[in-house]
C-alpha cells in the first residue's frame, strides 16, 4: 500500500501513511482510556467514599473532573495548533498517566478531588488531540473507512468500563480503577512516539497565548457546568443561585466573542465559525447527540434493572443492541461517504431514526417486554451511529486545516456540554418524579439513589411505577431535543469532502454539490 496526498481546503495536502490504521490505533488508545476511566470510577465510587468517607463531597470528583476537561479542551486545541500536535497530544496522556497514579494513592476526598481535577486536564488535552489528530492525518473523504474503528472504540469503552470497574474494584481493591490507566497509557504513548509521523505544517513565527479569552471561556464554562449540575438536586431550577450562574455563564460567553474578535491569535478563531454555517450546525448535532447518548447510557440501564429486573452486575451488556447498531451504521455510513462523496442525507436520516427511537423509548410502561426495548434501542442506536461521527466529519471539513486543533477542541467541548446539560435535566425528571406520593414506613428507604430493595411491596410497586413514568418524561424529552437537531441536519450543504479525487473545486469549503 502506498502513501496517498489529498488536496486540503487551504492548498496544503495531507499525506496518508501506509500503516494508517496502526497509527490510528494508537490514537484511538487515548479515547478508550478516558471513556474506561469514567466508568471504571464510577463503578468504584461506593467502595471510595466506604474507604475515604466525605459522602457529601462525593458529587465533587465528577465535578471537578468534568469541569477541568471542558475548560482545557479548547485550551489544548489551540495550543496544538501552534505548536506541534504530536507533542501535546503525548504531554496531555503523560498527564493523565500522572494523575491517575496520584488518584489511586489519595489519602481523602480532598485529595482525590484535586488530583481529579489534574486528571480531568489531561482527559481535556486527550479528546482535543485525538480528533485534530485524525483530521491531520486523514481528509474527511478517507476518513470514513475508519469509522468503524472510532465506533469500536466507543462501543468497547461504553461495556467495558462497568464490567471492569466491578473486577477490579472487587478483587484489587479501588485504587486500581486508577491504577489501571498506567499500563493503557504508557501503551498509547509508547505506540504514537513510534508510529505516529505528521507531515510538515505551517505555525507561527512566536506562540502567543490569548490569556483573555481563555479566562473569560473557562469562567462561562464553569458558570455553566455547575448550573447544570447543580439544578433541580442542590437547587431549584429557577432559584437565584441557578439564574444568577446563567446570567454568569451568558455574560462572560458575550466578553468571550468579544475578546475573540480583537485577538491577534483568539483561542476559537471566529472564522471557523463564520468561515462555513456547516460548523455550527455541525455544533447543533454534536450537543444534541451529547443531551441523548449520556441520557440514553445513563437511564436506559436505570429503568430496565429497576422495572424490567435486569441484573445490575452485567449492566454495560444492557446496552449492547444500541451498541452494536452504533457501530454497523456508523461503519455502512463511512464506507458510503468515502465511496461517493456524499454525505448529507445520512445526518438528516440519523437525526430522524433517534427521533422515532426516543418517542418509542418514551411510550415504555411497567409491562413492556425487553425484546421490544432491545429494538428501540436498536433504532436509536443506528441514528446515532449515523449522524455524530458525520458531524465530526462535516465540522472538520467546513474549516481550514490550520484550525483543525481548534475545530475539534470545539466540536469536543459541544458534546461534553450537551452531556453536561442532559444529566442535569434529566436527574431533575427523574427525582422529582420518584419521590410523588411515596410514604415510606418506619426504616423505609426511598431515595432513589439506592433503588427500592428496601421498600415494602406496595412501596416498591410505586417506586416501579415512578420509574417508568420518569423514563417516559425523559425519553420525550430527548425526542423533542432531537427535532431541533433534525432541523439543524436539513440545512446542512453538502459541499466537496477534502480528498475529493475528481473535484477540482474539493479547495474550497463554500463549492457545492447540490
Amino acid at each position: 500500500m502506498t502513501a496517498q496526498s489529498t488536496p486540503a481546503n487551504t492548498g496544503d495536502s495531507i499525506t496518508i501513511p501506509a500503516n494508517i490504521r496502526w497509527v490510528l490505533l494508537g490514537v484511538m488508545l487515548a479515547l478508550l482510556l478516558s471513556m474506561l476511566d469514567g466508568l471504571i470510577v464510577g463503578t468504584a465510587m461506593p467502595t471510595v467514599v466506604a474507604d475515604l468517607g466525605g459522602l457529601d463531597h462525593m458529587s465533587w470528583v465528577v465535578t471537578g473532573y468534568t469541569l477541568a476537561t471542558a475548560c482545557s479542551t479548547p485550551v489544548w486545541g489551540k495550543v496544538g495548533d501552534q505548536f506541534h500536535r504530536k507533542t501535546v497530544f503525548l504531554t496531555s496522556v503523560a498527564l493523565f498517566i500522572v494523575a491517575s497514579v496520584l488518584c489511586g494513592t489519595a489519602g481523602s476526598m480532598a485529595q482525590l478531588i484535586v488530583f481529579r481535577i489534574i486528571q480531568g486536564l489531561g482527559a481535556g488535552g486527550m479528546g482535543a488531540g485525538a480528533f485534530s489528530l485524525i483530521g491531520a492525518l486523514l481528509p474527511p473523504r478517507e476518513r470514513g473507512k475508519y469509522q468503524g474503528m472510532t465506533a469500536a472504540v466507543m462501543a468497547i469503552g461504553q461495556l467495558g468500563g462497568p464490567l471492569v470497574g466491578g473486577f477490579v474494584t472487587s478483587h484489587l481493591g479501588w485504587h486500581w480503577a486508577f491504577y489501571i490507566n498506567v499500563p493503557l497509557g504508557v501503551a498509547c504513548i509508547i505506540w504514537c512516539w513510534l508510529l505516529l509521523h505528521l507531515p510538515p505544517a505551517q505555525r507561527p513565527e512566536k506562540i502567543i497565548i490569548d490569556w483573555l479569552g481563555i479566562t473569560f471561556l473557562t469562567g462561562a464554562i464553569t458558570a455553566l457546568v455547575l448550573a447544570a449540575t447543580w439544578a433541580g438536586s442542590t437547587y431549584a431550577w429557577l432559584s437565584w443561585q441557578i439564574i444568577g450562574l446563567a446570567v454568569l455563564a451568558l455574560t462572560l460567553l458575550a466578553a468571550f466573542v468579544a475578546t475573540e474578535r480583537r485577538a491577534t491569535e483568539p483561542l476559537m478563531p471566529p472564522r471557523i465559525y463564520s468561515g462555513h454555517r456547516n460548523f455550527p450546525i455541525a455544533a447543533i448535532l454534536l450537543t444534541v447527540s451529547g443531551v441523548t447518548v449520556f441520557g440514553a447510557t445513563l437511564y436506559l440501564p436505570l429503568y430496565q434493572q429497576v422495572v424490567q429486573a435486569a441484573s445490575a452486575a452485567n449492566s454495560g451488556l444492557l446496552l449492547l443492541p444500541m451498541m452494536i447498531a452504533t457501530l454497523i451504521t456508523s461503519s455502512i455510513a463511512g464506507k458510503v461517504m468515502t465511496a461517493t462523496g456524499r454525505y448529507k442525507i445520512f445526518p438528516v436520516l440519523g437525526c430522524l431514526l433517534a427521533v422515532v427511537g426516543l418517542g418509542l423509548l418514551s411510550t415504555m410502561s411497567t409491562d413492556t417486554p425487553r425484546a421490544l426495548t432491545s429494538l428501540y434501542m436498536v433504532i436509536l442506536g443506528a441514528g446515532t451511529g449515523l449522524s455524530m461521527q458525520m458531524a465530526s466529519t462535516i465540522a472538520q471539513n467546513a474549516v481550514e486545516l490550520r484550525d483543525i486543533g481548534s475545530a475539534s477542541a470545539a466540536t469536543n467541548l459541544f458534546r461534553n456540554l450537551g452531556g453536561s446539560i442532559g444529566i442535569a435535566l434529566f436527574a431533575s425528571l427523574l427525582t422529582g418524579n420518584l419521590t410523588v406520593g411515596i410514604t415510606p414506613a418506619p426504616g423505609e428507604r426511598t431515595d432513589p439513589r439506592v433503588g427500592s430493595a428496601h421498600l415494602t411491596q406496595a412501596a416498591r410497586d410505586l417506586y416501579v411505577h415512578d420509574v417508568a413514568h420518569a423514563t417516559h418524561l425523559i425519553f420525550l424529552t430527548g425526542a423533542g431535543i432531537a427535532v431541533a437537531a433534525l432541523i439543524a441536519s436539513v440545512l446542512i450543504k453538502e459541499v466537496p469532502l477534502r480528498g475529493t479525487p475528481d473535484t477540482a473545486t474539493s479547495a474550497r469549503p463554500d463549492a457545492e454539490t447540490g
